[in-house]
Formats: C-alpha cells, sequence, structure tokens
C-alpha cells in the first residue's frame, strides 16, 4: 500500500473519531425539559433549555421533561391512537364505601417532575410508586365515604382529600414527582339497575340545583324594584309626617294668635268664637240673636217658624 494511501486513511478515520466527539460533546434541551448531567456516573451538574457543551465520553446528559404534565389513570386505561375506547380495569376501579356497598370508580391523576436528580436516582420506578400511594388513599378516602358521596354531591370533597393525602405522603418519599390533580373520571354501582337509580338522584339533584339558581336569579331581579317600592313608601311617610307637623305648627301658631287677641278683648273674642261655633254645627240655618238686655242672648230659629207660616 502506498504511503500517501496509508496518511488518506489516517486522515479519514482521525476526522471520523473528530466528528463522533464532536456530536457527542454537545446537547440541546428545549424550554419544557432539564438535562442532568453525570460525570463517571456521578451527578455534577443541573442545565436549563440551550445548547450546552459535555465532555464527550466522561460525561452524559440525562434529558427530563420536568414542565410537562404527565397522566396516571387508575381504573381503566384509554387507547393512546382513539380516545372512545376505553378498557375498564377492574382490580383498580372496584372498592367498598364506608357503608358498605360496592362502588366502581375511575379516576384520572397528573403530576409532574419537581426534581429531575431525584426522580433519576431517588427510586428505580417512581411512577409506580406514585401509582401506588394514589391507590392507597383512594381506597382509603373512598372505604370511609357513603356510597351516596361517592355517586352524587360528595366527588368535589373525596377528590381534595386524595390530592392532599397524597401530596403529603408523596413529599415525604422524595422521588421527585410532584402530584397536580386528581379527579373522579367515572363512578358508578356495578348493577345497570342500581345505576340508573343513582343517575336519577343525580338529575333530581341537579333539577334542585336549577330551581335554586332560578328563584335566586328571580329574587335578583325583583330586588331592585322592591327596593324602589319601599323607598317610595319611605318618602311618601315622611312626606306626610312632615305633612301632618307643619299643620300643626300651623294650628298651634293660630290658636296663639287667637289667644293674643282674646287676652286683648275677652269678651268680644268669646262672643265671636262663639258664633263662629254656630256657623260651623248649624250650617245653612238661619238665625236671630237678640241681645236687647245687654247681658243674655236669645237664638231663635226664625226659618222654622216662617216655614210654618208659609205653609198656613
Amino acid at each position: 500500500m502506498k504511503k500517501g494511501v496509508k496518511i488518506a486513511i489516517v486522515a479519514g478515520v482521525i476526522v471520523i473519531l473528530l466528528g463522533i466527539c464532536l456530536s457527542a460533546s454537545f446537547y440541546t434541551v428545549d424550554d419544557k425539559q432539564q438535562a442532568v448531567i453525570t460525570t463517571f456516573g456521578k451527578v455534577t451538574d443541573v442545565t436549563e433549555a440551550g445548547i450546552h457543551f459535555k465532555l464527550p465520553f466522561i460525561q452524559q446528559a440525562h434529558i427530563v421533561d420536568v414542565n410537562v404534565l404527565r397522566k396516571l389513570e387508575i381504573g381503566y386505561r384509554s387507547d393512546d391512537n382513539d380516545a372512545t375506547i376505553v378498557k375498564t380495569v377492574e382490580n383498580e376501579c372496584k372498592m367498598i364505601t364506608g357503608d358498605l356497598n360496592i362502588v366502581n370508580v375511575d379516576f384520572f391523576v397528573e403530576y409532574k417532575v419537581s426534581d429531575p436528580v431525584k426522580y433519576l436516582f431517588s427510586a428505580k420506578n417512581p411512577e409506580e410508586i406514585l401509582k401506588n400511594l394514589v391507590q392507597s388513599q383512594i381506597r382509603n378516602v373512598v372505604g370511609s365515604s357513603g356510597v351516596d358521596s361517592v355517586l352524587t354531591d360528595g366527588k368535589v370533597t373525596i377528590q381534595q382529600d386524595i390530592r392532599d393525602l397524597t401530596a403529603k405522603e408523596l413529599e415525604a418519599y422524595d422521588i421527585g414527582l410532584m402530584l397536580t390533580d386528581v379527579k373522579i373520571q367515572d363512578a358508578k354501582m356495578p348493577t345497570d339497575e342500581v345505576n340508573e337509580a343513582y343517575k336519577a338522584v343525580l338529575s333530581a339533584l341537579q333539577s334542585k340545583e336549577a330551581t335554586i339558581n332560578l328563584a335566586q336569579a328571580y329574587k335578583e331581579s325583583k330586588l331592585p324594584e322592591m327596593e324602589a317600592e319601599v323607598k317610595s313608601i319611605t318618602l311618601n311617610a315622611e312626606y306626610d309626617k312632615q305633612k301632618r307637623i307643619n299643620e300643626a305648627k300651623m294650628q298651634i301658631a293660630m290658636f296663639e294668635a287667637m289667644y293674643e287677641q282674646y287676652k286683648l278683648n275677652p269678651e268680644a273674642t268669646r262672643i265671636r268664637m262663639y258664633h263662629e261655633a254656630l256657623q260651623e254645627f248649624l250650617p245653612g240655618t238661619k238665625v236671630y240673636i237678640d241681645t236687647s238686655d245687654g247681658s243674655t242672648q236669645k237664638l231663635i230659629p226664625i226659618e222654622s217658624f216662617t216655614g210654618e207660616e208659609e205653609n198656613k
């Protein structure tokens, strides 16, 4: 083999090795990931999004999705290619309630990686540990709840209790996972007849809630009208009150004025008031007042005599 050919082969091998070294020296992390760098198997760094350099064959980059919600299905399995295809897992969904009824309950769990180093190296299978913890708390909470709560109006409380208890246990295990949500996907009785009966109960509860909301809406629509009416009545009452007070004050003022006149000439005032009273209590009647003796007054209803004379 010629010397020039040997040199070309060696150069080619060197170029290939350099290419391999360069390709193994750089790695890319996107914005939803973090990379855990190990040097000779020991964790030495955690890098964020971007293009980074590492020592080839000495360091390794373990890419972990950290800002991504992951799902866990308990009691059922859905088809990744067809969401309408759902397979029931009997040993996960069937459980006993606190009042000794059997129910089938499916749960949908969401979680994410909170610490990539602990996620990779603290446990062999952290997802399986999380699943076991959730299942344990599901049976604990459902086992202490009544069947009505599980099937109808207690789902929110059950979900919250399972989430809180599991999160507390998960914190103690410290495997780099964080629970974000737990939801009851489906809850029903194992037989169709009983399940239909509970659906009817749920429908009745929903109708009750709708009726309450409708009544509340009607109340809120009528409230401004009633407040306006109350305000109007209050204003009218206040006006009537003020009117009566003013009339009373006017009467008092008139009485005081009459009293002042009475003090100036009591006898004349008494006679005038007497005559005014006659006009008020005997309206339209003509009378003859005789004061010829100067001391007494004689009232003679002359109209009646005139009438008798005319009749005669």
